[in-house]
């Protein structure tokens, strides 16, 4: 009986597996990917071909065209500039061409201007953008911007886009990791301009997973809450949609939330940090049965940014800051200690990992006022900061001790 029953299950096994072969293909993935290539004068004519080349080869295999991905490249420089729009291009070989034929623009490297260009052609129907679709951002960077990146990134991360950075090995690591999507291990590469090629099959896997389609996904997780997305299932005439949201510990504390049914994200806060959270999304249609779809998320850490600042070891051109609480690397990117004289003059910065407490402050200036700032940057994109005045001694020499006079120098002998 046992190898029949063997036999039977094989077949079945069989028979199921060519029967899903035979049923309707899965559907392709949805979404809007925006390439962002660097095109100032910082990055040399060959730096500008190797990445070229590399977006070229990471578009050429996605699955681009009508109903599934579509890709547009912005420049940045002086003034960002469109490559081609969303809807330009239909197929992989032909945006990868478009992307090879692309020319450096040089100027300034204005990533935060670019950055809110690209947040208003993500979701421009004029571009080819498309409502209630995923949204990607792929940013390419030597690692400096003449203005600032963070603001204007967040804003595209607040709205829901997965942001990708691929720096060529000079950009900072705790900005970078802040302005990427968490957690930054995925979503952010350091490679040599010559290596780039050995990050694209990791990289094109982790952009279908963004855009893979009927899955509800959670982005921008902080300690106090999360955003979540998911993809047309019904619209506002066909149904609604239940949230509902309980912590992992007690099932029956349970959230919820009523939204239309064209809506595409919705964003819980006020929740306790270092917790797991159970979503459910609950399709209510009037036209035909759509399955529920579930996620856990954990919120993170709580964001408890330096609550006291200690100055030792102070010498005149050199001191020691220390602070509390120290957070691990699972809580904080690290620390940005910035000093500077009171009384005006150039502001120094050095970066600290997380886990770490403390620094020693060098080059300064005897006799001089500093203000110490110590500034927690969190996986979020959120700062914490805590500042603190120090005071620099004069000179060694005008601290030393005087000499005795010799013996019978000045005074009245006996």
């Amino acid at each position: 009986m046992l190898p029949w029953t063997a036999l039977v299950l094989a077949l079945s096994l069989a028979l199921a597996r060519s029967g899903a072969e035979r049923g309707l293909p899965a559907p392709a993935p949805q979404g809007d990917l925006l390439f962002l290539l660097d095109s100032s004068a910082s990055v040399s004519h060959y730096e500008f071909s190797r990445v070229r080349e590399f977006l070229g080869q990471l578009a050429a295999p996605l699955p681009l065209g009508p109903g599934a991905l579509r890709a547009s490249l912005v420049h940045v420089s002086s003034q960002p500039h469109t490559e081609f729009p969303f809807n330009q291009h239909s197929s992989g070989a032909d945006v990868q061409d478009a992307i090879r034929a692309a020319t450096q623009l040089m100027g300034d490297t204005n990533t935060g201007l670019a950055l809110a260009y690209a947040k208003e052609q993500l979701f421009a129907e004029a571009a080819g953008a498309r409502p209630g679709v995923p949204k990607v951002l792929v940013w390419v960077t030597d690692g400096g911007s003449s203005d600032p990146v963070g603001p204007p990134m967040q804003e595209l991360k607040d709205l829901g886009v997965t942001v990708f950075i691929i720096s060529t090995g000079r950009g900072n690591l705790l900005e970078l990791s802040a302005a990427a999507s968490a957690p930054a291990e995925k979503h952010l590469h350091f490679v040599d301009v010559d290596d780039l090629h050995i990050i694209a099959q990791e990289l094109r896997g982790s952009i279908l997973d963004a855009v893979q389609p009927q899955q509800l996904r959670a982005s921008e997780v902080t300690s106090s809450g999360f955003r979540l997305a998911w993809p047309a299932l019904l619209t506002a005439d066909s149904g609604y949609y239940v949230l509902e949201l309980a912590p992992s510990a007690e099932p029956g504390t349970v959230r919820r939330q009523q939204l239309l049914g064209n809506a595409t994200g919705w964003t819980w806060v006020d929740l306790h940090p270092d917790t797991d959270y159970d979503v459910a999304l609950v399709p209510e249609s009037n036209v035909q049965p759509v399955r529920p779809q579930h996620l856990r998320v954990r919120t993170l850490p709580e964001e408890a940014g330096p609550e006291r600042i200690v100055i030792s070891h102070v010498r005149p051109r050199s001191l020691r800051v220390s602070w509390d609480p120290v957070l691990g690397p699972d809580a904080a990117l690290g620390y940005h200690v910035q000093f500077g004289p009171l009384r005006g003059g150039a502001a120094q910065r050095v970066d600290v990992p997380a886990g770490h407490n403390s620094t020693t402050l060098q080059g300064l200036a005897p006799g001089t006022a500093y203000l110490v700032t110590v500034t927690a940057a969190f996986r979020s994109g959120r700062e914490r900061a805590l500042s603190a005045k120090a005071c620099t001694p004069d000179s060694e020499r005008s601290r030393a001790p005087r000499p005795p006079p010799p013996p019978g120098a000045g005074g009245r002998g006996p």
